[in-house]
């Protein structure tokens, strides 16, 4: 069997290793655009702030490794431009001659990630206007920061917030500019006030309700056009989304974004092609139905289903519940499950549940308060979503909750868990049970 797979990094790597363990007569060609293979993108922001001391680090293995330990033919600067679905080839181009090649396959993935979204700004291609997506970029960037006095990052989402701690650590100022009324949109608004607050008090500068126009300078960026204003800054950091890529895929079932449609398996609607990742969407357990929430975490376990099901070996993504967690200086801001706007849109009539609780036992310093913000089903009390933002403890909270809707648990179900206990750790009532003995049914 002839397995081509699309992109070297977690979707792609994880299901090319599944293959190589459970089918040895597979041919396994690999084709990157760039010449880095599997590195944790995440870990990006914290070259920044010397946290990760090299982008070298963030790599798990090398080309090379997947050439000599495991046979693998993988090829760096090739970039697929078609698919021939029909005869099963795939078109490359190398990325730095122009040369053409075409690649048959028995089997094919896509994993080809996803890139950073930036709108047709005006004079978006001045010089220190970066992105923090990929080894070679953040290269650039560490580059562009040495001299550099002020920063501003437009976006306030996972990683706007990230890159914008990590550079107020160089001891460099930095402006943050949001398009909405608040730091990291799709959380509570009273959450998001103490966000705001953490920002603020590490001498952040935000700016809300901001549309850019444009930038301005003549070779190198000198400030940010908006419709209120111009401001001023030596360098600028966009992080405003991504976008899938998979303009090259043409002919398959895409979600609105452009993500390839996946069942179980991580089929598309093409026979013979799989497709895993930031490219591919994602079913949500709580919504019920396919879904785009790009994390590294959802890439490998995609990859690994989809590399058992080429080699063979049958196998269901069970799907995800939409968590993720952020550290922003000294705050932990986690969440999972739906927003309220999400549950508005499924037309869930839904209790939410605001209250503050400690990460340990109250007598036990120092205590660290955090506000929890859990949405119930009115009739069939089912968990639908948990937010919480503290400065310790929330990790914890989060995980527990996000097991609990994985397994569609209801609020008083919380009650019957058997969570550890030690003053240290806890109080004797978790955080996530004190909402159901509280509020929950007697």
């Amino acid at each position: 069997m002839k397995v081509v797979i699309i992109g070297g990094d977690a979707a792609g790597m994880s299901a090319a290793m599944e293959i190589y363990r459970n089918d040895k007569t597979a041919e396994i060609l690999v084709l990157e655009r760039s010449d880095i293979y599997s590195y944790g993108q995440c870990g990006l922001p914290y070259v920044i702030n010397g946290k990760v001391a090299h982008t070298d680090e963030l790599i798990a293995r090398d080309v090379e490794t997947y050439r000599g330990k495991y046979g693998m033919d993988a090829r760096i600067f090739h970039e697929v431009t078609a698919i021939n679905t029909q005869i099963q080839i795939v078109h490359a181009t190398d990325v730095n001659s122009g040369e053409a090649f075409e690649f048959s396959y028995d089997r094919l993935l896509i994993a080809t990630g996803a890139s950073p979204t930036m709108q047709d700004w005006e004079n978006r291609d001045l010089q220190g206007i970066h992105y923090v997506k990929t080894i070679p970029e953040m290269a650039v960037l560490m580059q562009d920061l040495a001299g550099t006095e002020h920063v501003t990052v437009i976006g306030a989402g996972f990683i706007g917030l990230e890159v914008a701690e990590t550079i107020r650590a160089r001891g460099l100022k930095v402006r943050i500019i949001q398009r909405s009324a608040q730091l990291m949109s799709n959380l509570d608004p009273e959450l998001a006030k103490m966000v705001l607050e953490e920002a603020v008090k590490n001498g952040i500068e935000v700016l809300f309700e901001e549309e850019i126009t444009g930038f301005e300078g003549r070779q190198n960026i000198q400030s940010v056009r908006t419709k209120k204003g111009s401001y001023a800054t030596d360098l600028v950091i966009v992080a405003t989304g991504i976008k899938p890529n998979t303009q090259f895929a043409t002919g398959f079932a895409k979600l609105a974004n452009g993500a390839l449609i996946v069942n179980e398996k991580m089929e598309t609607s093409i026979p013979n092609v799989y497709a895993a990742g930031d490219c591919a969407s994602h079913y949500h357990r709580v919504k019920q139905k396919d879904d785009y929430l790009p994390l590294g975490t959802t890439a490998n376990k995609q990859g690994r289903i989809a590399g058992l099901n080429i080699a063979g070996v049958e196998q269901s993504f069970k799907g995800i519940v939409g968590t993720s967690i952020l550290k922003f200086f000294h705050l932990q801001i986690g969440m999972t499950g739906l927003t309220n706007e999400a549950a508005d849109d499924l037309n869930d009539v839904v209790e939410v549940y605001h209250y503050e609780a400690n990460d340990v036992a109250s007598y036990y310093p120092p205590v660290k308060p955090m506000k929890i913000r859990m949405l119930v089903e009115q009739q069939s009390r089912q968990l639908l979503g948990m937010q919480a933002v503290g400065e310790s403890g929330v990790d914890k909270r989060i995980d527990v909750f996000a097991t609990a809707l994985f397994n569609a648990m209801s609020f008083e179900d919380l009650l019957d868990l058997d969570l550890a206990y030690a003053p240290p750790f806890n109080g004797v009532w978790d955080p996530i049970q004190q909402a159901p003995k509280r509020y929950g049914k007697k």
